[in-house]
């Protein structure tokens, strides 16, 4: 029984995987940061985030659930968020720990 669900897990953990690889679109909510500070700021430090990435840090997006730090492989699309709360839709590569971003909407 054990073998049975230990190998319903693992095949459970590779299509999750396989769908990320295949491009699938996802949508993540967190926080835009840079690529400094990552984590340390989500939902307090807009200006130091602004202030970084005015220095040529690049953006970097942080999923609140897990608090990981994703790189934003098309960083146009958040130039208008730095530092803010938001909802992205975008296709991730976790091989590369990448998020390609379709869109952003700002939360409430």
């Amino acid at each position: 029984m054990k073998r049975i669900l230990a190998l319903t897990l693992s095949v459970a953990a590779m299509a999750s995987v396989a769908s990320f690889a295949a491009g699938t679109s996802t949508k993540i909510t967190g926080y835009v940061s840079d690529a400094m500070c990552g984590a340390k700021h989500a939902g307090t430090g807009a200006a130091c985030v602004k202030k970084c990435i005015a220095m040529g840090e690049k953006p970097v997006f942080v999923d609140d659930a897990k608090k990981m730090v994703w790189a934003i492989d098309n960083p146009d699309a958040v130039k208008s968020v730095y530092g803010d709360h938001v909802t992205i839709t975008a296709t991730v590569d976790a091989s590369k720990k990448s998020v390609h971003i379709t869109s952003v909407k700002p939360m409430a």
